[in-house]
């Protein structure tokens, strides 16, 4: 193995900052959302069953597609560099560039939640505050600012961010899990049932949340980007998902069945955006008790999405240092500052992109209408990745076979050597994870608000991926290209 691949990290000096810990409140921070519980109570007492198989089809093969790659190619970059020591530059550069995109996005997206949430935290007497863009665009600002600072600090001060998110997320989902079991003690007729095994319906509504649900507990190859900077990234990031696993599927079939139970005792519709805040005030109704708890909910919510906001600004800052390391885009991007040794100039790139994703969210209807249509395809170009993330074990299993064509002119080992250490099951389980990614494309590219035209929506949604990476490969081959002597 070439000891200068093996280094890359510790040539540049990065500093290994992330410990077991870290990874693990890291993993729960990135893939619990807490809206996935509303979506998936809106399944209604079938939300066990596609839990399980979101699990069973998606999250299993991610897991084991992660600690195997991670294992044999614990380096900085993360999915990206699997890509292209495995299927060369272009495909590579590609899977970095969906990546990167979709963590801008998401961040633009995370970012603007805040003020909502905000308001709903304080009452009524701050519900001007969403409709008021100044306050709005001044608050972000403020807030870009602050994450932007933080990432030039580095995982130093960053790991602590994600780890008091991560917790909040757990203290938040305890309670919400709790909630049910305060219900059964106060004698109310609750019907908390989350082991029911009903099959879902299949109409296109419901199949587009089925869709969504898959792809709801995504993220855990995301922490391998910043392997460089993990004490011992071969083990402890193979360890960090056994130990968060099981906590995660507890968090999401728990918690939505908590959602569901008090949503039916109440006969009331489920919001979609906040439904932890809003199933907690129905669990304890409208005293003053019930109203400081659901504050305190939204604010351990707010603490999430700024600490989610960071991990993966973490991420989209060092994937473009990556990728400059390997030439395939300026070296401007893989500059370090000095004594944090953190990529200073990929980082300020990615904040400006932000900062206009949120001037264009909020600079009108038609705007606003675009900013709408790039949030959602941005999942697309998160689904893109996962599809390669899976054919990279196939690929290098097929290649036992005598005669086999090298995926890539340049590898980090041996590529017979990887593939005779993934055991067969673990290649079948990633063709699994393929199959259900590929059908989660088709399915998010289909509206489960039935408000929605379906064509238009999927026209517009398909032709932004197609664009987007459009650029992306036009850029690169831009880059890349030499004139022939």
């Amino acid at each position: 193995m070439p000891t200068a691949d093996l280094d890359t990290a510790a040539a540049h000096h990065l500093k290994r900052q992330l410990n077991l810990r870290d990874l693990v409140l890291s993993q729960i921070l990135t893939v619990v959302g807490s809206s996935w519980v509303g979506l998936a109570a809106g399944l209604g007492h079938a939300q066990t069953v596609v839990w399980l198989f979101a699990f069973a089809v998606f999250y299993a093969p991610m897991a084991v597609a992660v600690f195997y790659l991670n294992r044999e190619m614990p380096l900085e970059g993360g999915l990206y560099v699997w890509a292209r020591r495995s299927f060369g530059d272009t495909l590579g550069f590609l899977t970095a560039w969906n990546i990167w995109a979709y963590g801008l996005f998401v961040i633009a997206f995370l970012l603007f939640q805040l003020p909502s949430e905000f308001a709903f935290m304080v009452g009524p007497s701050a519900a001007w505050i969403p409709d008021n863009h100044a306050v709005v665009l001044t608050s972000l600002a403020v807030l870009l600012t602050l994450l932007t600072l933080s990432a030039l600090r580095g995982l130093a001060l960053g790991k602590w961010i994600h780890n008091v998110s991560g917790t909040a997320m757990m203290i938040a989902f305890a309670l919400l899990i709790a909630a049910p079991f305060w219900a059964y003690a106060h004698h109310l007729p609750i019907h908390f049932t989350p082991f029911e095994l009903h099959l879902p319906h299949t109409d296109p509504t419901s199949l587009a949340l089925i869709g969504q649900i898959i792809f709801a507990a995504s993220g855990l190859e995301y922490i391998a980007i910043m392997a460089g900077e993990a004490k011992s990234p071969s083990r402890d990031i193979g360890l960090s998902i056994i130990i968060a696993s099981p906590i995660i599927v507890v968090m999401f079939i728990l918690g939505t069945a908590s959602v569901l139970a008090f949503h039916e005792l109440m006969h009331s519709t489920i919001n979609y955006i906040a439904p932890i805040p809003q199933t907690l005030r129905l669990a304890f109704g409208d005293s003053s008790t019930a109203t400081l708890l659901a504050r305190f909910v939204i604010l351990l919510l707010q603490i999430r999405i700024l600490g989610a906001a960071s991990y993966i600004f973490a991420g989209v800052a060092r994937l473009p240092m990556a990728a400059g390391w390997d030439h395939l885009i300026p070296a401007w991007f893989s500059r370090l500052h000095p004594r944090y040794r953190t990529p200073v100039n990929s980082i300020l790139f990615a904040a400006t992109i932000i900062a206009a994703l949120i001037v264009l969210g909020s600079a009108g209807v038609h705007a606003a209408e675009a900013f709408n249509v790039l949030n959602n395809a941005s999942t697309e170009f998160y689904v893109l990745a996962y599809l390669v993330l899976f054919a990279i074990p196939i690929a290098l299993v097929l290649m036992r076979k005598p005669g086999a064509p090298r995926l890539a002119s340049e590898t980090w080992v041996s590529q017979d050597a990887i593939g005779n250490r993934i055991p067969l099951w673990a290649v079948l389980l990633c063709a699994v994870g393929f199959l259900s990614v590929l059908f989660t494309f088709g399915l998010n590219a289909y509206p489960f608000d039935t408000a929605a035209s379906p064509l238009p929506f999927a026209a517009k949604i398909l032709g932004t991926v197609l664009l987007i990476n459009l650029l992306g490969y036009t850029f690169y081959k831009l880059r890349n290209t030499r004139p022939s002597s």
